[in-house]
Order: structure tokens, then C-alpha cells, then sequence
């Protein structure tokens, strides 16, 4: 995978507001702060998409996720917190560098995360998710 800013910011070659870090991901300031407290959580490991990381790094980014949650929470008190982590250019990806947000949300502060709803009937869904069953 080429370089990206994560990696670089990971690497130390680009300053950053570091936020957390242990063996599988390092958190940082998003320096497009959207609301104050708005916390980038990439994967140390240079993998572009969820899908490509192990187990462990997904496992490590979630709970990642929950213990900054829980200090922005706290720091911040925001309204509610959006947890979002994207794939490809297709699903919002704007980095490739597996990534996800801590976004502490206030009403009225001007994100908007919208999609076309279908409902196609519980027999579709049960065949859809035959497909995919575990």
C-alpha cells in the first residue's frame, strides 16, 4: 500500500494531536474538527479497508473507539456521537487507510448522513441473509 497521511502521521513524519495509541492503532485530532472532540482512530497496520484487516486490529479499533467515546463524552458532553468508518471512495472512504471517526454531534451542526430506504419484505431479507449467514 503507498504511503498516506495516516501512515505518515503514524510514522511520526507529520505532526498530530495524538489521542491514543497502542501495538494496533494510533488516534488523533481530526484536523478538520467537525465538532470539538472529533477523533480519528486509523489502524497501525497499512491496510486500505475493514475487509482487509485481521481480527485483532478490528478488534482493537472498536474498543478503541468506545474508550474515546467515553473521554469525549465526558470532555465535551455532547448532544450524541456518531461512530463512522467508511470503505472505498463508493462507501465516503476519502483516505485509504483503514480509519474510522469518534464525532461527538450537537443538533443543527450540519452533518447529514442520509440513503434511500427500501424495505423489501421479510422473505427477501431472509434470502439476503442466507447469503451472508455465519
Amino acid at each position: 500500500m503507498a504511503a498516506t497521511v495516516f501512515s505518515r502521521i503514524i510514522a511520526g513524519e507529520l505532526p498530530c494531536a495524538k489521542v491514543y495509541e497502542d501495538d494496533l492503532v494510533f488516534a488523533f485530532m481530526d484536523a478538520g474538527q467537525v465538532n470539538p472532540g472529533h477523533v480519528i482512530i486509523a489502524s497501525k497496520a497499512p491496510v486500505e479497508t475493514l475487509m482487509d484487516a485481521d481480527e485483532a486490529t478490528a478488534r482493537a479499533m472498536m474498543v478503541a473507539a468506545w474508550r474515546i467515546a467515553r473521554a469525549v463524552r465526558e470532555a465535551f458532553a455532547p448532544a450524541g456521537m456518531t461512530i463512522l468508518q467508511a470503505n472505498r471512495a463508493a462507501g465516503w472512504q476519502t483516505v485509504p487507510h483503514l480509519h474510522l471517526h469518534v464525532l461527538p454531534r450537537h443538533a443543527g451542526d450540519g452533518v447529514d448522513l442520509t440513503w434511500p430506504r427500501k424495505e423489501p419484505g421479510l422473505e427477501k431479507l431472509k434470502e439476503l441473509a442466507a447469503k451472508i449467514r455465519l
